[in-house]
């Protein structure tokens, strides 16, 4: 016997216009995102793809309807330094976190950030 199936988790997730999913979630894999499932209707359909970090997601989409280009995401993380690195990009302090922007290959922007211990 089951019993009631737990209700989803109630969450935001942004959609990313990308051009192709597989350079995108490559690029996203350097951020530490995993990609969790790929859907195209037919074969040489556009695909809409699903990346997540812990419990953050987002979705790369290749139809081009799906949101538009030059789109901001924040991004908070534990360590902005180590991401920094990673893109060869220098982290600024801002009054709230110490932060770094990054553009991914479609141009979407990510703004990632490690809020400082007071704020």
């Amino acid at each position: 016997m089951t019993g009631p199936q737990p209700s989803p988790r109630e969450e935001a997730i942004p959609v990313l216009h990308v051009r192709d999913a597989a350079t995108a979630a490559a690029w996203y894999a350097r951020l530490g995102f995993v990609r969790q499932w790929q859907h195209r209707f037919e074969p040489g359909f556009p695909v809409f793809a699903e990346v997540a970090r812990g419990p953050v997601r987002l979705f790369l989409s290749e139809h081009l309807g799906d949101a538009r280009p030059d789109t901001l995401v924040y991004l908070r993380v534990r360590d902005v330094d180590a991401v920094a690195a990673e893109f060869g990009a220098e982290p600024v302090d801002a009054p709230w976190a110490r932060e770094v922007e990054l553009r991914d290959p479609d141009g979407n922007r990510l703004r990632v950030g490690t809020p400082h211990p007071e704020a």
